[in-house]
């Protein structure tokens, strides 16, 4: 299977296009049907040449998320569950901003991201490892839960245009992020380039039980994302 647009940066793009002989503007114009104008299909993108778009079709594959059921709650909470392409599902989920903890004219719209199909953890205060570990997301599917929530918010007819963009992520749904940490932090790439979804990297926050290793090299990381520990208990017979 063709790999997925949205898994790929901007860097790799204009690789591709020099190959293809296209010239640099048209990878601009490529991100921001994908990223600003969150297209789902070639056939929207029609400052592009057909024969760009027939170019990119065959090599690269535009998949979108299909919403299963959207569950909301009183403080406008609303919970997303997607099912993939292979027919798993995931969950997002949107939090608006508290306007005790903000202000009434708070900006903040976040959301709750998911970075693997189930969970090998096991963790008792969490639902996301009952069944066991399925699989870990790839970039593509970490970054269309972003652009699928934002398209669902400009259907809102209350919504204005920057109501409709995620600007804080908390990487905490189902499953352990740094478990995917390769795709997990391509992904974060994606979403905070300019280009991307120019979210910052102190607006992401990265939720992890505790693995070591992997913190650790979180740690060397050029980009600052924040990071969260789920230690529920003070003793390893506690938490396990």
């Amino acid at each position: 299977m063709n790999c997925d647009i949205k898994s790929q940066t901007a860097e790799e793009l204009q690789t591709q296009f020099q190959t293809w002989e296209q010239p640099t503007y048209r990878v601009t114009q490529l991100l921001s049907w994908l990223y600003e104008r969150r297209a789902t299909s070639w056939a929207e993108m029609t400052n592009l040449p057909k024969v760009l778009r027939e170019l990119l079709e065959a090599q690269f594959s535009l998949q979108i998320l299909e919403l299963v059921t959207k569950q909301g709650s009183r403080d406008a909470t609303q919970k997303f569950l997607w099912r993939l392409s292979d027919g798993a599902f995931v969950e997002s989920v949107l939090i608006p901003a508290n306007p005790a903890l903000y202000g009434e004219a708070s900006d903040r719209h976040t959301l709750c991201v998911s970075t693997q199909v189930g969970c090998a953890y096991g963790c008792r205060f969490c639902a996301s490892g009952l069944e066991g570990w399925k699989r870990n997301l790839g970039v593509h599917e970490i970054v269309e839960q972003i652009l699928a929530v934002e398209r669902w918010n400009a259907t809102q007819p209350e919504a204005n245009p920057q109501e409709q963009f995620i600007n804080n992520l908390v990487i905490m749904g189902m499953g352990e992020p740094l478990a995917n940490y390769e795709n997990l932090l391509k992904a974060l790439k994606v979403l905070n380039a300019p280009w991307g979804g120019g979210i910052g990297a102190r607006k992401i926050t990265i939720s992890t039980s505790g693995l070591a290793p992997q913190i650790r090299k979180l740690a060397d990381e050029p980009l600052q994302f924040r990071l969260a520990l789920s230690l529920h208990g003070a003793t390893d017979e506690v938490r396990g």
